[in-house]
C-alpha cells in the first residue's frame, strides 16, 4: 500500500508499497487537462486519456479509455482502484489491455497521485471516500452499470461500497485487497512484545490504518456485508513474506483467511490463488488480472 514507511515493514504489502515503483502512463492517457464546465466532463462518457475534473469541490485526476461508442449501453463500464500511495499510474498497464474490449477508466483517490490533498489535520473515513467515489462515477459511468476492480486498499475501498451501492455496481474484482479486520488480525498475529522487523511491520500497518497515510483515510475493521448475488472474483497472492520468516507463516494464514472472509460480500464470489505472484498481482500476473475482469464484466453485462 503505502511507500513511506521503512524498507522492513515493506514485507507485508498490506500496509507498503515496492512493486509498484516506476509503473508510468502510457503516452495514450498522458495528456492531462482540466475541464470543470463541458458536457464531456459532466458526463465523463466520450474522452480519452487523462482530464482533472471538479468534483464536489475537488481537483480529480480521472483517466479513461476504450470504446467510446458503447456508452449509455448495457455494457458496464470497468473502474480500476488503485492501492495506498499509489496514482492510477501503477494501473495503467492493465488499464491499456482492458481497454482493448471494454470501456475502462480509473481515477486518483484525494492525496494520490494528481489529485487534491485532503484537507490538513482532518482524516478521511469510508464515508468520505465513498461520496467521492459516488460522484466520479455519476461524471464517469452515468447511469450505465460499473464493475469495480480494485486492489489492496482500492480493492478494500472497493468491497466496502460495493454493497450498499448495487443499484449500480454490477460486479466487483479483488487483486489481494486489505483484509476486513487488518487491524484486529495484526495485532492478534504479530504480539505487542515483538522486535525488529515484525515490530516495525506492526508499528506501521497500525499507523496506517490509523489514518497516517497520504489519504488521511482510516482503515476500519468491520464486518462484510451482502451485495446479493453479484459476481465477484477475488484473487489472493501466492507468497509475500518470505522476509519475515519469524511471523510469515502466521501472516499469510492472516492474509488468506481475511481473502475468504471477502467470500460473505456475494453468494455469487470465489477466490482464487494467483500462483507466482506476490501482492502486485496486476503486475506479477496480469493475464489472470485481466481474466478476472473480463469474467466479471462479461457476466454482469448478462445478468442484467
Amino acid at each position: 500500500m503505502f511507500r513511506t514507511l521503512a524498507k522492513a515493514t515493506a514485507a507485508i504489502a498490506v500496509v507498503c508499497t515496492v512493486a509498484g515503483a516506476g509503473l508510468v502512463l502510457n503516452e495514450e492517457y498522458a495528456k492531462a487537462t482540466t475541464d470543470t464546465n463541458s458536457e464531456a466532463a459532466s458526463t465523463g462518457a466520450t474522452f480519452t486519456g487523462t482530464k482533472k475534473l471538479r468534483i464536489d469541490g475537488h481537483t480529480v485526476n480521472v483517466s479513461c479509455s476504450g470504446n467510446t461508442t458503447d456508452t449509455g449501453t448495457d455494457k458496464p463500464l470497468v473502474l480500476l482502484m488503485a492501492g495506498g500511495g499509489e496514482g492510477l499510474d501503477n494501473m495503467a498497464p492493465l488499464q491499456k489491455t482492458v481497454s482493448k474490449t471494454t470501456r475502462v477508466c480509473s481515477y486518483d483517490r484525494l492525496g494520490e497521485g494528481a489529485s487534491d490533498k485532503p484537507a490538513p489535520g482532518t482524516l478521511q473515513t469510508m464515508d468520505d471516500t465513498g461520496r467521492l467515489l459516488t460522484n466520479v462515477l455519476d461524471r464517469l459511468a452515468g447511469d450505465r452499470p460499473v464493475v469495480l476492480a480494485g486492489h489492496s486498499l482500492g480493492g478494500y475501498i472497493a468491497a466496502r461500497y460495493t454493497p450498499h451501492h448495487t443499484d449500480r455496481v454490477k460486479g466487483l474484482v479483488l487483486l489481494d485487497a486489505t483484509i476486513p479486520h487488518l487491524t484486529r488480525d495484526m495485532n492478534r498475529t504479530i504480539p505487542a512484545d515483538a522486535t525488529g522487523i515484525p515490530a516495525q511491520i506492526r508499528a506501521g500497518a497500525l499507523a496506517v490504518n490509523e489514518g497516517q497515510n497520504p489519504e488521511q483515510f482510516v482503515i476500519a475493521d468491520g464486518r462484510v456485508h451482502s451485495a446479493g448475488r453479484i459476481p465477484v472474483e477475488i484473487l489472493k497472492h501466492e507468497s509475500q513474506y518470505a522476509e519475515v520468516p519469524q511471523y510469515g507463516p502466521a501472516l499469510e494464514r492472516m492474509w488468506a483467511k481475511g481473502q475468504h472472509e471477502w467470500r460473505k460480500i456475494s453468494r455469487n464470489s470465489h477466490v482464487t490463488t494467483a500462483k507466482g505472484a506476490g501482492h502486485y498481482i496486476h503486475t506479477d500476473r496480469p493475464d489472470l488480472a485481466l481474466k478476472a475482469i473480463n469474467k466479471v464484466t462479461h457476466r454482469a453485462a448478462n445478468a442484467r
